[in-house]
């Protein structure tokens, strides 16, 4: 999918969970950040036409040990460790992003080193992921109206 797309369903999960979080700003902040870095090891995505991508890249390939819930565990069990009030924050907008490409034509290998793909029929940048970035818009639109109306 699309970093749109993952952005506007991440923004659905953080509007779905900020009222329980206590560090709104911070969950806010690494959900949105993490969203970006499964596509580290692509060179076409915003984080991995970054030259220091391209080290990491060398050892990886597209949709392998990064696009996993293995290595999401793993990173968020770290940051967990050295920081965390910003580790929710993190998992959900990884996990967001992972959950939205099992999905995709491509799909992921979830619990890597095994090679057990999960994939569906969502072409990338096709109608129908057009068709989920509108739909989770509206649904952001209609929680963040939620939200704010629950505060007056």
């Amino acid at each position: 999918m699309l970093i749109k797309t993952h952005l506007a369903i991440t923004v659905f999960f953080i509007l779905l969970l900020i009222s329980a979080v206590e560090y709104k700003l911070i969950f806010i902040v690494f959900a949105l950040l993490a969203t970006y870095v499964p596509d580290i090891d692509s060179r076409f995505s915003t984080l991995g036409s970054k030259k220091i991508a391209r080290v990491l890249q060398f050892f990886t390939k597209h949709r392998g040990a990064i696009h996993s819930f293995t290595f999401l565990l793993v990173l968020t069990f770290g940051i967990a460790l050295f920081f965390p009030i910003a580790s929710l924050g993190f998992f959900v907008g990884y996990a967001s992003h992972l959950i939205a490409d099992c999905f995709t034509l491509d799909g992921i290998k979830p619990f890597y080193p095994s090679k057990a793909v999960s994939r569906g029929t969502v072409a990338t940048g096709g109608v129908v992921e057009k068709g989920i970035l509108f739909t989770f818009i509206v649904l952001d639109i209609a929680l963040g109206i939620g939200k704010i109306s629950n505060i007056f």
